[in-house]
């Protein structure tokens, strides 16, 4: 009996000895661009633009998705504008909606966007401002980002 009592209070002692784990960093969080673009958070991670550059045609193609680059999300919006500065000289690039057959989008109900511009065709890197953006009543206006590393800090 006094043997049992002596393993019984043994295993309580080691038992109270043990130390909670250290808490574990916190896990990245990671957004994945579906067209390998550039990520441009839109508010606390409500929405995303996608940015993806097609430098031979001079074009940048701006993809509208949810919080998590997941899901498309279409606006109705007739055009909306980025302020971009290649080499420190302000450019403006005007975004109209693209139509798509195969996914029903049209030019008033739509997730993809484009702007064309000749320096787009050998301007890789630059900082931009996306001037106003609506998109299912909430409004984005003054968003800075850097293309092509976007604006997600985290």
């Amino acid at each position: 009996m006094k043997r049992l009592l002596l393993c019984l209070a043994l295993l309580a002692a080691a038992g109270c000895a043990k130390k909670d784990p250290a808490p574990a960093a916190p896990a990245h969080h990671e957004h994945v661009a579906p067209h390998g673009g550039t990520a441009v958070v839109l508010g606390a991670e409500l929405y995303h633009l996608e940015l993806v550059r097609d430098a031979t045609a001079g074009r940048l193609t701006a993809y509208v998705l949810d919080g998590e680059m997941e899901n498309f999300v279409r606006v109705n919006t007739p055009s909306f504008e980025v302020i971009a500065a290649p080499n420190g000289h302000p450019q403006s690039l005007r975004f109209t909606p693209v139509a798509n057959s195969s996914t029903g989008e049209t030019l008033t109900d739509t997730s993809q966007f484009e702007a064309q511009a000749d320096w787009l065709k050998s301007t890789a890197i630059f900082d931009a401002t996306l001037m106003r953006l609506e998109i299912r009543g909430t409004v984005f206006t003054a968003v800075p980002f850097n293309f092509p590393r976007g604006n997600d800090r985290d």
